[in-house]
């Protein structure tokens, strides 16, 4: 699913409050989130986009090299894992974001918490996309929802427990979209 227009607005605005230069995307679908940073980034801004599938980016390819900011974009195709695991372990990188966003698989979030961690720099900012789960995770179980919608509700229900426990990051839920969960890092 692409990222609503208001949500686009709200990422774009943080953007530009924190004055963030260089950012991470993991999940980029056809790209909307991605056009909506490279816009609110200064002329000299890099994203680095990790995506599995390449051929959903080239559908909104277009609309990002009209807008001029296909330059600010390293898009990279693969599983996210490997590749943050990479950067941690060549150790450039580490505390060199200043904002990462993530909208891909939910199972994996907490995966990808732990190493954005290492990545963005503290004061900066980590958003995770989704977290509200079309709603799901405010109410009690719907058995008559389908087992894979559960089976993320359940996850994501989990996931915010450790995002409000987690003592190096300071959150806000914000009900937009589907849900987004703002981290500010501290420790």
């Amino acid at each position: 699913m692409s990222l609503p227009p208001e949500e686009g607005q709200l990422l774009s605005m943080l953007l530009k409050l924190m004055n963030a230069k260089k950012t991470i995307e993991i999940g980029v679908f056809t790209g909307y989130s991605l056009l909506a940073t490279a816009l609110a980034l200064p002329k000299d801004g890099k994203i680095m986009a990790i995506d599995i599938d390449k051929s959903c980016y080239k559908i909104g390819l277009p609309f990002i090299q009209k807008a001029g900011v296909e330059n600010k974009i390293n898009f990279i195709e693969s599983e996210a894992i490997p590749i943050l695991d990479k950067i941690i372990q060549e150790e450039r990188e580490e505390d060199s974001f200043d904002f990462a966003f993530v909208d891909a698989d939910k199972l994996n979030y907490e995966e990808y918490h732990e190493r954005l961690l290492k990545l963005v720099k503290v004061g900066g900012v980590i958003a995770y996309d989704n977290t509200l789960w079309f709603g799901t995770v405010a109410a009690p179980v719907d058995p008559s929802l389908p087992e894979m919608v559960i089976e993320i509700r359940n996850f994501l229900m989990n996931f915010n427990d450790l995002l409000a426990a987690d003592s190096r990051i300071e959150i806000s839920q914000v009900c937009i979209g589907d849900g987004l969960t703002i981290c500010r890092h501290i420790i």
